[in-house]
Order: structure tokens, then C-alpha cells, then sequence
């Protein structure tokens, strides 16, 4: 029974994954009713329901105070640290928070990442690190503490939609694997530790970085063609197409589209970069449909997540903590699901080996 594929191990209120149609609806809203239309703040009041009992504007007065408390960790950035890879040096300060199962914990793993990326990101490049301002949004102060100054709204915008569309998503391995610490009580910090590692591998949150390596060997509009053809040839996979539930265009795609063309139109977006990418778009789908018919691969959250992240001034190597940063959300309340109404997770094997 490899990869688990239709077994249920979960019933949940918070998201359901219709591959074959393509449909992600989050807490009974689907997700084209959020992404542009609501913040993350706004989608953590459906998520944490249960856990936190608040509504978005007091939700977002709680996490800007915990982005004060996160920074106090920002003083153990040492050389050590700052030698990880960014997602790494991530999971390492998260593991300095303090675990447990209740509302305190779970805003402060909440807020954490959005500083922690921000302040690797710029001591790895030798600059200062940046004070929250927790009058800010969660999308809004994550800009500003990444480039030192107030954000523009279009960028804030974006981000806020990019956060909503990727904060849950079903059994992906990560939630999966903060469902199964969970379930043992060793506490929030723990299950979110435990989803950072999964999260980490590149079958999993390390895909979209290399989506801009494809374009930047693509060069031009002209050449997406002639460059893609010779990839499939070749067997390659295209990155940013394709995905392992969805039978149809994924849904997360249409919407970071969305902010995409609203950020572009806002001149928050090259637009080089994006014709270049939506010329590669058309003529990936094309060349799939023919070298591979009987397979439906259609573009993924992963093709745009890396040209919305690189328009917000992101480095490649960031990319996984800032999914992250959506993500979080996603797994505390899976943690939290799990513990309210589930039991330990303790699935059997069968055993395939030499007898006795």
C-alpha cells in the first residue's frame, strides 16, 4: 500500500482536497471565496475556531504581540545558525519556543516564522535584522521586517493571498506528520517541528524554487518551446505541473495567477518575467497534452508560488519558510483537531520479510 494512497486516516472540518474536480475548500469556503478576499488573519479565525474562539480583528491584535515575543529569539542567530540552509535554520529556532496545547503556544508558532524568515534571510546577506511593528498586518509586517521599509499595498495584497491560499490543504505529509506528533501529546511546538522536517524534503515544500530555474533557461518567450520539447524529450520532468491529487488544474494556481496579474498591473511585477511565464505556461500544457495524453497534468500551486514569491523580493532558498508561514496555520489546527477528537495514530504494517 504505497504513499497511503485512499486510506482515510483523518476526519476533519478544516479542508477538503476534491482532486478530481478541482476544488479546495477551506473550513466550508471555497478557496476562490478567500484568496483575495480575505486575510490570513481572516483565515486563521476559520481555523482556529475551535482553539481560539476570536474574530479577525482581535486575532490580529494577538499575533502582532506575538511577532514581539518570536524577535526575543532572534538574539541566538549565531554563526552556527546563520551556516543552515534557511529552512533549517527556521526549524532550529522554532524548536526554542516552548511546547504545549494551548492558545499562548499556538499564536506564538503562528507569528514566529514570519520574523524568523526575515531576519535569516537579511543576516545571511549581512544586514540588520528588522523590529516587528505589531500594528502592522501578518502580511504586511513580514514585507517590511524582509526589505526595511513600508510595503506597498499591491505587495501586501499578495502575500495575504498567497498565505490564505497555501494555509491547509488536506493530509498533505506535513499536516500528516503534525497529526501524528500530535496525537502522541507531545504538544504543538513538537507537531510543528515534526511537519517542518516533511515539509523540508523536495517532494514536498522544496518544488517551487525550481520553477525559476526552468524559466531562467527558457530566456525568452520564443524559446519556451523549442526548450520545453527538448526536456520532455530527454525525460525530464516540468516543473510546476502536475500534481499527485488533483486530476484537473489546481486550484491554488487560478489564484496566485489572480495576484499575479493584480501585482503586475500594480507595477509590484516584471513584465518580462511574466509573459515569459505565461508563455511557458501555454506551451507546457500544450506539449503535456500530446507526449502525454492519457495523463491530466495541469499547472500546480508550485508555478506560481515561484514567481509570486520572487516579485515580493524572496530568495529561491526562502521559499520553503515562507510556504511555511502560510502552512502553519494549517498544521496547529490539524495538532489541535487531532487532540480534541482523535487518538494516537498507530497504523500496522505487514510484515514482508524472511519467516522465522
Amino acid at each position: 500500500m504505497s504513499g497511503l494512497d485512499d486510506v482515510i486516516a483523518a476526519e476533519t472540518t478544516l479542508s477538503e482536497v476534491d482532486g478530481l474536480n478541482g476544488r479546495l475548500v477551506i473550513c466550508g469556503h471555497r478557496l476562490d471565496e478567500l484568496a483575495g478576499e480575505v486575510s490570513y488573519e481572516g483565515v486563521l479565525a476559520l481555523l482556529y475556531a475551535d482553539l481560539l474562539v476570536e474574530d479577525e480583528n482581535a486575532i490580529r491584535t494577538q499575533l502582532g504581540a506575538a511577532r514581539l515575543r518570536a524577535f526575543e529569539q532572534i538574539a541566538h542567530l549565531d554563526d552556527d545558525l546563520l551556516a543552515l540552509s534557511i529552512t533549517e535554520g527556521l526549524r532550529a529556532l522554532m524548536a526554542r519556543l516552548p511546547d504545549g496545547e494551548d492558545p499562548s503556544t499556538a499564536l506564538l508558532l503562528t507569528a514566529a516564522p514570519a520574523v524568523f524568515v526575515p531576519a535569516l534571510i537579511r543576516r545571511k546577506a549581512g544586514q540588520d535584522t528588522i523590529v516587528p511593528d505589531p500594528k502592522r498586518s501578518h502580511a504586511a509586517d513580514m514585507l517590511a521586517m524582509l526589505t526595511g521599509t513600508a510595503p506597498h499595498a499591491a505587495a501586501v495584497d499578495a502575500l495575504d493571498t498567497y498565505l490564505v491560499t497555501v494555509s491547509d490543504h488536506g493530509l498533505n505529509a506535513s499536516t500528516f506528520a503534525a497529526r501524528v506528533v500530535a496525537s502522541t501529546r507531545a504538544g504543538y511546538t513538537s507537531a510543528v517541528l515534526a511537519a517542518l522536517g516533511a515539509l523540508k524534503g523536495p517532494l514536498h515544500g522544496g518544488a517551487p524554487g525550481p520553477v525559476l530555474d526552468m524559466l531562467d533557461a527558457v530566456g525568452t518567450p520564443e524559446n519556451a518551446k523549442p526548450f520545453l520539447s527538448a526536456e520532455l524529450a530527454r525525460g525530464e520532468r516540468l516543473m510546476g505541473f502536475g500534481h499527485r491529487i488533483y486530476r484537473v488544474r489546481d486550484p491554488r494556481a487560478d489564484a496566485l495567477k489572480a495576484a499575479l496579474q493584480h501585482l503586475g498591473a500594480a507595477g509590484g511585477m516584471n513584465a518580462d518575467r511574466l509573459a515569459l511565464a505565461e508563455a511557458v505556461e501555454h506551451e507546457a500544457l500544450s506539449l503535456l497534452h500530446i507526449a502525454k495524453p492519457n495523463r491530466k497534468l495541469e499547472t500546480n500551486v508550485e508555478f506560481f508560488t515561484a514567481l509570486l514569491l520572487e516579485a515580493l523580493g524572496f530568495p529561491r532558498d526562502a521559499f520553503t519558510g515562507v510556504f511555511a508561514t502560510g502552512r502553519v496555520g494549517g498544521w496547529i489546527a490539524h495538532a489541535h483537531e487531532q487532540v480534541a477528537k482523535g487518538r494516537l495514530i498507530r497504523p500496522q504494517s505487514r510484515y514482508i520479510g524472511k519467516a522465522a
